[in-house]
């Protein structure tokens, strides 16, 4: 756990209490008031309002332990809250650590995790409400999340994480991505696996949820799915020293929309190890923050394609760039074979296979 983590304490068993959360979270830093100076160098000692501390320590941190009671903390950050998709976790314990009580951000700002952890370092009991949680249901708002997946349409959350604790029929369709994203072998009884996309548009299903790297375009479908984007696609990339970031831009946009892919899939971009960086790949590459993957023309000799050049091995020492680095790089498929832009510019795509 690498969060910033910020402990207040505003009394001396609540200073005890933050000491011991800072043994076994050792980048947790400890707030308390002046007045309560016992000369330790492990706490910040502050003698600000309490009430304007938290509100400032609310906007630096990823996670406030307030240890005091909940209807001050409730009334300390009512007035800084923004979004569930960006304020920190806040926890609360009480001054004798019975309870260590999720208050905020128990979802995507991981209070709840954290709630259970410090729990256990206290020997306290958590204490968490979230539906998902309490039901031992599927959370929809953080499938995938570990790994690295994105919500393409959030506006659906709240509605299908309703229909999801309420028991509904949720459909699930899948056809990229890790496959352990949910913790058991079996899903809730109220979910129900479909290998037809297009199953996903009868009636009995009230909401689903699709990982998929496929663009979806149905409206029926659309409008009951919150829609993952796990990272299953490696998009290689053929190109000239001085290819330009538009060219390869429009090139890579062009490609994902013909074949019905999304681009918040790509998982990183591939290509030959040129002499030097090659500006428009680095341009293109920093503006949507994609990593990139760069192999020797050796290396890149040795995989077998469908489209080999032998334009490609004259200049380049390899009968492939685009495909063979796609394949080298994504150990998968080739979905995509390679797709001209003259004259400096090929695109590939493969889709990693998990297991």
């Amino acid at each position: 756990m690498n969060e910033k983590i910020a402990v207040i304490a505003i009394t001396k068993h609540g200073i005890v209490i933050a000491r011991k959360i800072k043994d076994n979270l050792r980048q947790t830093e400890i707030y308390a008031p002046i007045k309560l100076n016992d000369s330790g160098t492990d706490i910040n000692w502050f003698d600000k309002p309490t009430t304007e501390m938290v509100a400032n320590l609310f906007k630096r941190y990823d996670a406030l332990i307030c240890v005091f009671s909940l209807g001050a903390v409730i009334r300390i950050i009512a007035s800084v809250l923004v979004d569930k998709k960006t304020d920190p976790a806040v926890l609360v314990i009480d001054d004798k650590a019975n309870f260590v009580i999720s208050t905020l951000s128990g979802h995507l700002g991981g209070a709840n995790a954290l709630t259970r952890l410090i729990a256990s370092y206290l020997n306290s009991k958590p204490v968490i409400t979230t539906a998902a949680d309490v039901n031992e249901t599927i959370p929809v708002d953080l499938v995938g999340r570990d790994f690295g997946w994105k919500i393409e349409n959030y506006e659906n959350v709240t509605k299908v994480s309703a229909f999801m604790v309420n028991e509904e029929k949720i459909g699930l369709y899948q056809n990229a991505g890790e496959k352990n994203w949910w913790h058991t072998l079996s899903f809730p009884q109220n979910v129900t696996v479909t290998k037809d996309l297009c199953e996903l548009k009868e009636p009995d299903f009230k909401g689903a949820l699709i990982i998929s790297d496929k663009i979806i375009d149905d409206p029926v479908i659309l409008k009951k799915s919150v829609i993952y984007r796990p990272k299953s696609l490696v998009v290689g990339i053929g190109l000239h020293r001085d290819t330009t970031k538009d060219i390869i831009e429009a090139g890579v946009l062009k490609v994902l929309k013909d074949k019905g892919l999304s681009f918040k899939s790509i998982r990183n971009i591939s290509s030959i190890n040129k002499e030097g960086k090659i500006k428009g790949l680095q341009e293109f590459c920093e503006k949507y923050g994609i990593p990139v993957e760069i192999y020797d023309k050796g290396n890149l000799a040795q995989v077998l394609v469908p489209n080999p050049s032998k334009m490609v091995q004259k200049f380049e020492g390899t009968p492939s760039v685009s495909e063979a680095s796609s394949i080298l790089s994504s150990k998968g498929e080739l979905i995509v074979p390679k797709q001209k832009f003259p004259p400096d510019l090929t695109v590939a795509v493969s889709r990693v296979i998990f297991d």
